[in-house]
Order: C-alpha cells, then structure tokens, then sequence
C-alpha cells in the first residue's frame, strides 16, 4: 500500500511536469514545424528508413527479457498479462501491444525510465509529460516501484485507468 508521503510527491510530481510542459509547448511546436518540414524535402526517402529504421518492438522486449534472466512465465504472471497475448506477442514478429501492456511488461522487467522508453518507442508509444497517467508511471519508475498492485492503485488515486486487472 502506498503510504500518504509518496502520494504527495507523486502529486507534486505530476503538478511541476504539467506547468514546465505550458511553459515549452510553444518553442518546441516551432522547432518540430521546421524539423517536419526540412525531413519533408527528402528525396531518397527509403535510404532515409533504411539509415533510422529501429529496432521492433518484439526484439527490444526480448532482449530486455534475456538481460534479466526472467522466463516468459514469470514475465507475464508479474505483468498481470494473459498467457495467450504473450504468447502472441512472442510468436508474431510485428505484433505490438497497447501501451498500458508495454507499462506492465516494463515494471515487471523493472526497466528504468529510459529502457522503458525504448521499449515504448519500439512500439511506436511514448510517455508525456501532458498526462497524469503517464506522470503516475514516471513517477513510480523513478522511485522504483515496480510493483503492479501499487502502480495500479497510484493511477486509480489520480482517477486513472490501471495497467493491468482492476479494470
């Protein structure tokens, strides 16, 4: 159970992310506008793919998973995730996951923030600094909670959907 402590720096987490995020919206809408518009221009657009093509997501996962020496089993009871979507998961190559499955696979590997944002990029997802869900998940990674049972009642005290169960 998370006690009233970490309940209050998770809400003043959340509060200071959602102010420096007003602050640089502007600058940083301008910046990508250029960007977008200069990556537009290219001509050979399948050696652009080629030279920043990352890896998926089925083999970033993977590898995480063979870095921490956890068996699929293990993996996915502590995920909180059904056998057969980790079975898909393993089996289809180009398969990927919503983001909340990505979360708990992350927690369960105890990734820290910068893993779990390569695991959510290889999917095409992302953590916002926008979102009070996404605060809640930044926030328990950078304290290490890993536990999904705690993230899932961190997100339902701040009216977010949980990751896993409960649902």
């Amino acid at each position: 159970m998370l006690d009233s402590k970490i309940l209050k720096e998770l809400d003043d987490y959340i509060q200071e992310h959602l102010i420096e995020l007003s602050l640089v919206r502007n600058q940083l809408s301008e910046e990508m506008e250029d960007f977008m518009y200069e990556e537009m221009k290219m001509t050979d657009v399948e050696d652009f793919i080629e030279l920043n093509r990352q890896p998926s997501f089925n083999s970033v996962l993977f590898a995480f998973i063979d870095q921490k020496g956890v068996t699929d089993p293990e993996l996915y009871k502590k995920a909180g995730i059904d056998r057969k979507l980790f079975s898909k998961i393993r089996s289809k190559t180009t398969y990927r996951p919503g983001k909340n499955t990505i979360l708990a696979l992350a927690l369960a590997l105890e990734l820290n923030q910068d893993q779990t944002e390569q695991l959510l990029s290889s999917a095409g997802h992302s953590l916002s600094n926008n979102a009070t869900g996404d605060l809640v998940i930044q926030f328990c990674l950078k304290k290490k909670i890993y536990d999904i049972d705690n993230v899932n009642q961190a997100l339902v005290y701040f009216n977010e959907k949980p990751l896993t169960g409960l649902q």
